[in-house]
């Protein structure tokens, strides 16, 4: 079976229907998405397929087929760069114990790859799914609205310079 993780693609050998999170964790050896509850209800392991967040733990490799699929490894543009949720999430220093941090980037980062200038409450649909024992959904919400300011900040001035005539 082929898929494509962060732009990457990957041959594996494994039942169809092993959970993608473990064909991510154990046959890609990337380690970022985490197993939390195993019946989709912690949010520990999201994932993106096709940019959806969803519950890797629950969801069968064979679903990926074909399809893009993104891990927390997968979100930055570049190696050397962070993502501005991650920066975003250091700045407000919203992780405590951190377990649940990727899976929690990962909605985020759905919600505002559709909707750069979310409410309260998209904000509390989108990471509905995600849960932090620690209790930081204060920072992770501020982190969250301080990436999307930065990314509604970039976009006005791009499309800015895109409206100047030479």
């Amino acid at each position: 079976m082929k898929l494509n993780i962060n732009k990457t693609s990957f041959e594996v050998d494994i039942d169809p229907n092993t959970p993608l999170l473990w064909v991510i964790r154990e046959q890609c050896d990337l380690t970022g998405t985490k197993f939390g509850c195993g019946i989709g209800q912690c949010g520990a392991c999201t994932i993106q397929l096709d940019g959806v967040a969803i519950r890797s733990c629950l969801t069968p490799a064979q679903a990926a087929v074909d399809k893009e699929i993104t891990t927390i490894e997968g979100i930055s543009t570049n190696d050397e760069d962070l993502h501005i949720l991650q920066v975003a999430w250091m700045e407000e220093q919203v992780p405590q114990c951190g377990y649940c941090q990727s899976g929690q980037l990962m909605s985020a980062h759905a919600l505002l790859a559709k909707n750069i200038q979310p409410t309260d409450e998209d904000i509390d649909q989108a990471m509905s799914g995600n849960i932090c024992r620690c209790g930081t959904y204060p920072r992770i919400r501020k982190g969250i609205k301080k990436a999307a300011a930065v990314l509604a900040m970039e976009s006005n001035q791009k499309t800015e310079s895109d409206g100047e005539v030479e």
